[in-house]
């Protein structure tokens, strides 16, 4: 039987996250771009994250921000946007499992193909006002 928790307290969301993180910061792909975006701010960043997903899957009125500007201008394509959502479903998988996790991976696929589309579109089109 599958001891698998589903996602259902804050905890869980600061367990997801921080996994998720220690994972990109170690990955040959994406570490570069985030340690340099972030560098030593990780401590500043993972709580706007915590709050992030609190918000979109336990209904937390935490976070208030956009996060789509801070990524639009990064160098990152289609790969990228694979490889995150790649970790991201194997931290999710390897801590829980349950209607949360399935929302969890559903959500942050359809922000990466959003976040993908629009700096897609901002690079064709030369668009400042889009973000």
């Amino acid at each position: 039987m599958d001891q698998r928790p589903d996602i259902i307290t804050d905890a869980d969301i600061e367990n997801l996250v921080n996994l998720f993180y220690e994972n990109v910061r170690q990955d040959e792909m994406l570490a570069p771009i985030f340690n340099e975006r972030i560098g030593d701010r990780w401590a500043e960043h993972l709580p706007k994250m915590y709050a992030f997903w609190g918000s979109a899957l336990l209904g937390k009125d935490t976070y208030r921000g956009s996060p789509f500007p801070h990524h639009a201008r990064l160098p990152i394509d289609h790969a990228h946007f694979s490889r995150w959502l790649e970790l991201f479903n194997q931290a999710t998988d390897q801590l829980f499992t349950g209607e949360k996790a399935d929302e969890a991976k559903f959500r942050a696929s359809k922000m990466a193909e959003l976040f993908e589309f629009k700096i897609d579109y901002i690079r064709k089109n030369g668009m400042k006002n889009l973000m």
